[in-house]
């Protein structure tokens, strides 16, 4: 994209100088930053989120201070939108009845976006509706917006000052956004940062990828798995376990000794060591406590098998369960 942009420079810079063209519209100023923003998005989306939770409350209270009548529901949209790293259009379209009180958590249905005709509400990106925990942090802020309310199943829960749905470009333009964001030392934040944001506290905060996949709405594993890169604390602990790892004992093979056991471990067991694991399997089968089976005794062990209670499972009184059981309690006599 870049080299294609930079042809397309020249070319229409030749045209000017031809006189076919009054001014060369491919040099925009600072699309260059623009380019690099993008790239980063791309690679690594943890280097545009906020670090922490005081950053995101001072962003939000900061973009109240600067909207027209100190609109409250601007540091609302902030805050929910980074909580539940939620997109913008997202956050518009979300209704009372799309959240449950009960386990605190938001089905997402629906996106606001520009059309010809102009906003409409249209399925998410993902084509399909996913469910986001409401963290503590954000319950008093959604219980107090579906008072506002009045708790009707088809209101919105966040809207704009006159009523109206929120977009991007409205929360920007409301907030004066880039002037806040600059002002704070976060040039590179934009609105969907608010998202990269979410994403990446949940990563850091342990929710498995598959988890935090289904939060996000991706389609591919391998986006949300941007957002797993280790910080300095986790790449410091893999040279620790690194250098555990090298100073093990070793055996005369040079193998480390964990390693050696599980490469000598024989195929027949003793039978001490395998009878406790067959009373936890006929505990499992027949729900009786009482099979103690030290010493060893095959034949009472076949007999209590297959002598499971009527009332047990269908499987433990069938024939081919009391072949299977007379074979292995003969092998077992014979270790």
């Amino acid at each position: 994209m870049k080299n294609s942009l930079a042809v397309l420079v020249r070319v229409l810079e030749q045209a000017v100088r031809d006189g076919i063209v009054d001014r060369n519209p491919a040099r925009v100023t600072g699309w260059q930053y623009a380019f690099r923003q993008a790239e980063d998005e791309l690679d690594n989306p943890r280097a545009l989120a906020l670090p922490n939770w005081e950053a995101l409350s001072t962003l939000a209270d900061a973009l109240v201070a600067r909207s027209s009548g100190h609109f409250r529901g601007w540091g609302d949209v902030t805050i929910f939108a980074a909580c539940t790293a939620a997109r913008i259009g997202e956050v518009s379209g979300v209704r009372v009845a799309d959240i449950d009180t009960n386990r605190w958590l938001w089905t997402v249905r629906r996106q606001t976006t520009p059309s010809p005709g102009g906003l409409v509400d249209k399925g998410t990106k993902g084509k399909r509706a996913r469910f986001v925990p409401l963290i503590a942090e954000v319950r008093e802020l959604v219980q107090h917006r579906i008072d506002v309310v009045e708790g009707r199943p088809d209101a919105r829960l966040f809207t704009g000052p006159r009523g109206g749905r929120i977009t991007t470009a409205v929360f920007r333009d409301a907030t004066h956004w880039d002037e806040v964001v600059a002002s704070l030392g976060f040039e590179h934040l934009r609105r969907h940062g608010l998202r990269h944001t979410g994403l990446t506290w949940m990563a850091d905060a342990g929710v498995p990828v598959h988890v935090l996949r289904k939060i996000a709405g991706h389609g591919s594993l391998t986006t949300t798995q941007r957002y797993l890169h280790p910080d300095r604390a986790a790449v410091s602990a893999a040279g620790d376990s690194l250098t555990a790892f090298l100073q093990a004992p070793r055996s005369p093979g040079g193998r480390g000794m964990t390693s050696t056991m599980v490469h000598t471990r024989t195929t027949k067991q003793p039978a001490d060591l395998v009878v406790p694991q067959i009373n936890g399997l006929l505990f499992g089968l027949s729900g009786r406590q009482d099979l103690n089976l030290r010493p060893l005794d095959p034949q009472a062990l076949t007999g209590r098998l297959l002598r499971a209670p009527e009332s047990g499972p269908a499987l433990v009184r069938s024939p081919v369960v009391s072949v299977v059981v007379r074979r292995v309690v003969g092998r077992l006599s014979l270790s």
